[in-house]
């Protein structure tokens, strides 16, 4: 009979120990990256500077893995390519020059172009033509089907870099938030007319379209997102919020140790304290 009793002290113990230690879970959360907009030049330029041009340098290289795919491009390609059959000037060129008279629509959206609008120009012409010069053409179905995939998903790595580092939209993104703003229409809606008319235009002036098109517009978005959060520089005002609000939902103090929930029990009967508890 005192055997019986012992157990069930024992066993009360460990339930009202288990609901004194028991803490609610702390959800881990994944940061979400920090709002896109502009910060100013100045700041941490050592860090950004770098990431800009190499975001650049990826995205134009990117263009040139799927030009040499031949299986279909971007909207924006698409009439590059278009506007390359009936010119003399090189992919890269085109690329600038389409870049620069997108900038001149600018105008009327009273939009105001940043250093990262410049370089968006300037570091792409290069780049895409570079990476056009060593990629060779003509090649077999497998190695192009590869060069498309690859260049897809370099295109959506290389956005998530060079737009988070923050200097600013390039033409075509300034174009579509520009018009947005405008007028009063959703940025989903803009950018799907922008690249719809694009894409026609380049069509009717010869630039090819296929599965790579089609790929690119599931594609990179997705990809850019799940790699916006490692690259998002956050500024200091940000990081300096986001750890406020960190160091606020702080854990509240430890619990204290068993031996002292111990003292408390009714009785001075020994109890084995039970492992693995508390936070």
């Amino acid at each position: 009979m005192e055997q019986k009793n012992t157990d069930r002290r024992e066993r009360e113990f460990r339930r009202r120990h288990e609901e004194r230690t028991a803490a609610p879970p702390v959800p881990v959360t994944r940061p979400s990256p920090p709002p896109l907009t502009y910060v100013p030049f100045g700041e941490h330029l050592r860090r950004r500077l770098p990431q800009l041009f190499v975001g650049l340098a990826l995205y134009g290289f990117s263009l040139s893995l799927t030009v040499r795919a031949s299986l279909g491009v971007n909207p924006w390609s698409v009439l590059n390519e278009g506007l390359e059959q009936h010119t003399s000037l090189s992919f890269g060129t085109i690329t600038g020059a389409v870049g620069v008279l997108v900038l001149l629509l600018w105008i009327p959206l009273r939009q105001r172009p940043t250093f990262g609008t410049v370089a968006n120009i300037v570091v792409l012409a290069g780049s895409s033509d570079l990476g056009l010069l060593f990629i060779p053409e003509n090649l077999g179905f497998p190695a192009r089907v590869g060069l498309l995939v690859g260049g897809v998903l370099l295109n959506g790595l290389s956005v998530a870099v060079y737009v988070g580092a923050r200097f600013g939209p390039g033409p075509r993104d300034g174009l579509m938030t520009g018009v947005s703003a405008a007028t009063g229409h959703s940025i989903r809606l803009i950018r799907t007319l922008i690249e719809i008319t694009v894409l026609g235009m380049g069509w009717l002036l010869g630039g090819s379209v296929g599965v790579g098109t089609v790929l690119y517009a599931l594609a990179v978005g997705p990809t850019t997102q799940f790699f916006m959060s490692w690259f998002a520089y956050r500024s200091t005002a940000e990081s300096a919020a986001a750890e406020a609000r960190s160091g606020r939902a702080t854990p509240t103090a430890p619990v204290k140790p068993e031996r002292d929930a111990r003292k408390r029990l009714n009785d001075g009967d020994s109890v084995t304290p039970v492992r693995g508890e508390g936070p």
